[in-house]
């Protein structure tokens, strides 16, 4: 009794990590088209920065700084294996055979947690997809913005 218990401890602490590749913006290269000083480049930076913020609705700062990926927790065939066996203890302490009971229950339980798990672990590997591509795409929409700001300031941008 006390492995199944170390067991399902053990299982229960399992956690499941779907990995998540972050989008990290890279400014494109700016060389002065018209002889502007490091300064009125960096001045022009800011300002690009902003308008390009405000026009697409991403901040590159923000992006490195993305929340963390969802997960799925682990340990429902154990909570679903006890589960089935309390039910199935129950229903066989009616039928007369509780030991008989427990055992199915907790063979159905286990698979009943199996799907639950699948289910939760599709769920969060849907819900980090749909944030990459949003990232993705909001990253690409803010550089061609930026980019535009930049080339009308007078720099050739790369």
């Amino acid at each position: 009794m006390q492995a199944a218990f170390a067991l399902a401890t053990v299982t229960a602490a399992c956690v499941t990590h779907n990995a998540h590749a972050q989008v990290i913006y890279s400014k494109p290269v700016v060389y002065p088209a018209r002889g502007q000083t490091p300064y009125q480049q960096s001045t022009d930076d800011g300002a690009c920065y902003s308008w390009a913020r405000q026009q697409t609705g991403f901040d590159p700062a923000w992006a490195a700084t993305a929340p963390a990926p969802a997960w799925a927790p682990g340990g429902q065939r154990v909570v679903g294996a006890a589960r089935g066996a309390a039910t199935g203890a129950v229903a066989g302490a009616i039928a007369g055979d509780a030991g008989k009971g427990a055992a199915a229950g907790a063979a159905i339980g286990t698979m009943v947690g199996g799907i639950e798990h699948r289910q939760a672990r599709r769920a969060a590997g849907a819900y980090n997809a749909q944030a990459q591509m949003n990232s993705e795409a909001g990253a690409s929409s803010y550089s061609r913005a930026w980019s535009a700001c930049m080339a009308g300031r007078g720099y050739t941008v790369n």
